[in-house]
């Protein structure tokens, strides 16, 4: 069932007993909160991989800003908590008060931007210096800030004719694409590629690789739990 928090907008899923059961790994670990528009396919591999590439923390929360994306969908087979929370593109600091509240009561560790159509504000992010990553679909700094996401990045690629894309994670600051970055790793272009195919091989050869591999990097940054 669905309840409505009126005063920050939000919608929740509640679990049942068993599905909360698999949140259950060891305790003390590092906390993650992954932040998606759709699908979810960046989402599932974070699942896919905790226990064995994930080890020193866990995926504890999954926030959207589209109430029918079936990320939603995904976190809750995982028996993941799911949430939806409005985004107003007007008024973006609604989403940010409530998903910072909810952050906060789940004592989030880490926030995942994987798939995540919005952009969060420059106070939002420096709260969480060090703390926000996310995955674009180019080998950073080519093909990236605005304008570049989703199929436009490998428009792009295909239109210049280089010969190697790829994918990065980031930490996220307040230039679009522009914080450090964690990880890389290149993907060929191949002859007859079309952004839809492109698409796809970045995907299943580098950012489903490197997301949990990036995800694990940072928990361990940050320390052992206190």
């Amino acid at each position: 069932m669905l309840i409505n928090e009126q005063a920050c907008g939000i919608s929740q899923e509640i679990l049942g007993e068993g599905a909360k059961t698999a949140l259950v790994l060891k305790k003390g670990l590092k906390k993650a909160a992954v932040f998606v528009s759709g699908g979810g396919t960046n989402l599932q591999a974070l699942i896919d991989k905790q226990g064995t590439v994930i080890t020193s923390g866990k995926i504890a929360l999954v926030i959207s800003n589209k109430p029918d994306a079936f990320a939603l969908e995904r976190a809750r087979r995982a028996g993941i908590e799911s949430v939806y929370i409005p985004y107003d593109k007007a008024a973006p600091s609604g989403f940010e008060t409530a998903a910072e509240r909810l952050l906060a009561e789940r004592n989030i560790d880490v926030i995942v931007l994987a798939g995540f159509m919005a952009i969060l504000g420059a106070d939002f992010v420096e709260k969480y210096d060090k703390r926000i990553i996310n995955v674009h679909p180019s080998l950073i700094p080519s093909f990236c800030g605005k304008g570049f996401y989703g199929l436009r990045v490998h428009e792009a690629a295909l239109s210049y004719g280089v010969k190697l894309t790829g994918a990065t994670v980031h930490y996220v600051n307040a230039v679009a694409d522009g914080g450090e970055i964690i990880l890389q790793k290149a993907v060929e272009i191949l002859e007859g590629d079309t952004p839809e195919i492109l698409q796809k091989r970045v995907m299943e050869q580098a950012e489903w690789e490197l997301l949990p591999r990036a995800l694990e990097t940072v928990f361990r940054t940050i320390g052992e739990p206190d």
